[in-house]
């Protein structure tokens, strides 16, 4: 048994007060979009402008692991990009494999996705083996929707039962379609590693800060009431 926290994190920022707000509410990791077709991408002179100002407002050392996003972009490209803003993990938003991703150099995050539009037994085999693929090499497994021409975001969720089931098996990050509104129970049943939203924290496209604050609390809420609940049990009452 364990008291740990459920890990969130929150991607797409392009504006400055919403990460702030993330920040300050407790977040523990921030991506930011570096994919060429994706709306919430930053270019990267602009992220580093962005990363400069929040570092400056949580001190050195301090405050969530930065994440960059991409998909299918030459590694080259990913590198330097790591290097340039001192990223702290890269998260791989594409058909990316183990070997692509021992070429760089920091911890990874692999999105694995699930079609809502392609039964469910079908997809089981792939997401298996993907998922022991990539867990042996040590990577952060990220379960989200698929949507045809997207890399997340896209504000759809997929069967929770299955996520749960998947998440007695290891430790996984859930994405799709999570809100302030469902994250608590979305956490409740999957008992995830971690959630992962974008869409969810945004109004007409652009990040919240009421929502990103109302996420955070939602997840902190839940997993206050599962410590309780845990240390009761530990101390042997009903």
């Amino acid at each position: 048994m364990s008291l740990n926290m459920t890990h969130v994190k929150l991607c797409g920022f392009q504006t400055l007060d919403p990460a702030i707000a993330a920040i300050d509410a407790g977040v523990d990791a921030l991506g930011l979009v570096f994919v060429p077709s994706a709306h919430r991408r930053l270019g990267i002179h602009e992220a580093d402008a962005l990363l400069s100002d929040l570092r400056k407002h949580i001190g050195a050392g301090q405050g969530p692991k930065i994440v960059g996003l991409f998909a299918d972009q030459p590694v080259e490209d990913v590198q330097a990009h790591i290097e340039q803003l001192k990223l702290d993990a890269v998260q791989l938003c594409g058909a990316e494999d183990v070997m692509y991703a021992r070429q760089l150099s920091i911890p990874i995050y692999k999105v694995i996705s699930v079609d809502p539009e392609v039964p469910i037994g079908a997809q089981i085999p792939r997401i298996m083996v993907l998922q022991q693929r990539h867990q042996l090499a040590g990577h952060r497994v990220v379960i989200d929707t698929k949507v045809a021409g997207e890399y997340g975001g896209t504000g759809r969720t997929f069967d929770w039962q299955l996520a749960a089931d998947l998440a007695e098996g290891f430790d996984m990050n859930l994405a799709g379609g999570l809100t302030p509104d469902n994250v608590g129970e979305a956490v409740t049943t999957v008992k995830p590693w971690g959630v992962d939203a974008s869409s969810g924290v945004e109004i007409d496209g652009e990040k919240d800060s009421d929502k990103v604050r109302a996420f955070v609390k939602a997840v902190r809420a839940v997993d206050k009431q599962a410590s309780r609940g845990l240390i009761k049990r530990l101390l042997g009452r009903k």
